[in-house]
């Protein structure tokens, strides 16, 4: 299968909002994504970029992302977060994912960053089976703590 790996263009966001929203499902949260093709284009192409998106393309079709931007570590310096690695459903298991995966942990290479890292569900463990295969360790003893939008004004009006 003939394929091309490259950087995400302002245009590409309609077709990566697309395929968030695939993943939203795939994750049984379809209702979760709050996100727009302009929030995207203009925290992703203006000054001072939020993130780096890498676009799988197979006939001209964009068929997979990975979007990444770079977290500080106190203890490891600047590292990059792996936000999402999405292949179309109907794309899976073609490679696409694992030439989406290389071409992140080129970027980080490239960059010269001390840790590259990203959360994934505990139910999905072909994605599991993937990372560990390649070098990559399961942090057993973390937790992911989040708190929403609704909880930080409810905690800080309390104040």
């Amino acid at each position: 299968m003939d394929y091309v790996i490259r950087t995400a263009k302002e245009q590409d966001m309609v077709d990566v909002l697309g395929l968030i929203r695939e993943l939203a499902i795939f994750e049984k949260e379809p209702d979760a994504v709050e996100i727009t093709v302009e929030e995207l284009v203009n925290e992703g192409f203006r000054d001072n970029p939020l993130f780096h998106c890498f676009i799988a393309e197979v006939a001209d079709e964009i068929v997979g992302i990975a979007l990444v931007y770079y977290r500080f570590s106190t203890w490891k310096g600047r590292s990059i977060h792996l936000e999402d690695l999405i292949v179309k459903e109907s794309m899976r298991g073609t490679g696409l994912g694992s030439a989406l995966y290389a071409e992140v942990l080129k970027y980080a290479q490239s960059k010269g960053v001390r840790r590259v890292e990203w959360v994934v569900l505990d139910w999905n463990t072909h994605a599991i089976d993937f990372y560990e295969k390649t070098g990559a360790k399961l942090l057993k003893n973390w937790h992911l703590v989040q708190m929403d939008k609704e909880g930080v004004n409810k905690f800080v009006s309390k104040l």
